[in-house]
Parts: structure tokens; C-alpha cells; sequence
């Protein structure tokens, strides 16, 4: 059995360390290693989400209008993607994304038209207010992701976007 990470001496400790001590003091029997790393996932991942929010929240955005507008932005010029495709980059079920557009539309954040390749098909558009919205926040969100990576040297932080990498493999979407 893998024994845990202990914090070195004079090395300050978090709560997990806390948590992993307790769940050792009361269940020796079994292997805690595995909350070394992911509970502080977890525990970032929470602190993520509330940056995240309070990123797109200062160019008047929801996560998920984030999302669909990045998407779209990512998609390149003439920033516009099928609801299939939306789908897949988001994630979400068509009912979901369906009154996702429908609500970014009443915004005026993305726009509807005829594909040009299918008759019944419809393309949902970036429009230049959803484009500027979208860009402004995502600069947002990475000038305050950088100041969470700061005290990682350069070196621990490319090692742990390859560590991380690894762990969502498996995961990745077809």
C-alpha cells in the first residue's frame, strides 16, 4: 500500500494534509494516497469555478454563455458552428443547448441562419457583441489563472499540465 506524500519538515500544510491525517489516524488499513492529489484537485477545481464565475460575471456572462460563445470564437472567423457541433464543444444535451442559443440570441450574443449546405440545417453565429464579450472575459479569466499558477516554477507547471494530460486521456470525448 502506497503511503502518502507527508508535507517536509517546515513545509507549510493545507487541509488536505488534515484530512488525509485523520482518515489515516481512523482507517489505517486502507490507502489515502490517492487524496494527496485528487482532493486538492477537487479543492481547486471549487476555487477555479468561483474565478471563473466572477470573470465572465464582470463582462456580464454565465459560465455556460461562456462556453457557447467561446466555442463559437474558437471556431475561427466566420465564427459560426452547427448545434451539432456546439454540442460537442460544450457538452450538453440539444435540448440544453437548444435553449442555451435561444437565450443568447434574446441577448444578442449569437445569431441564426440557413446553412448554406443543408436547407433545413441551421448555423448559429458569433455576433460582434458576442465576440467582444467573449474576448474580454477570456482575458480576464487567464490574467487571474495566471496568478494561481505564479509560485509554480516554469518547469512544475509544464510537468503538471503533462500529469494532467495523462489523467483526462482516458476521459477524452470521441
Amino acid at each position: 500500500m502506497a503511503q502518502p506524500l507527508p508535507a517536509a519538515a517546515g513545509e507549510p500544510r493545507d487541509e488536505v494534509d488534515l484530512v488525509v491525517q485523520a482518515w489515516q489516524r481512523e482507517r489505517p488499513d486502507l490507502d489515502t494516497a490517492p487524496m494527496e492529489v485528487l482532493s486538492r484537485v477537487t479543492r481547486l477545481a471549487r476555487h477555479l469555478d468561483r474565478l471563473r464565475r466572477s470573470a465572465f460575471a464582470a463582462h456580464g456572462l454565465e459560465s455556460w454563455e461562456f462556453d457557447v460563445l467561446a466555442a463559437l470564437r474558437r471556431a475561427g472567423d466566420p465564427y459560426r458552428l452547427s448545434p451539432g457541433q456546439l454540442l460537442r464543444e460544450t457538452m450538453v444535451t440539444s435540448g440544453t443547448m437548444t435553449n442555451r442559443v435561444d437565450r443568447l440570441v434574446g441577448r444578442g450574443l449569437v445569431g441564426r441562419e440557413s446553412h448554406p449546405g443543408d436547407r433545413r440545417g441551421v448555423l448559429v453565429t458569433l455576433t460582434e457583441a458576442g465576440r467582444l464579450a467573449v474576448d474580454a472575459a477570456l482575458a480576464d479569466l487567464l490574467a487571474a489563472e495566471r496568478e494561481i499558477l505564479a509560485g509554480l516554477p516554469t518547469d512544475q507547471h509544464d510537468q503538471l499540465a503533462r500529469s494532467l494530460r495523462s489523467l483526462l486521456l482516458p476521459y477524452r470525448a470521441e
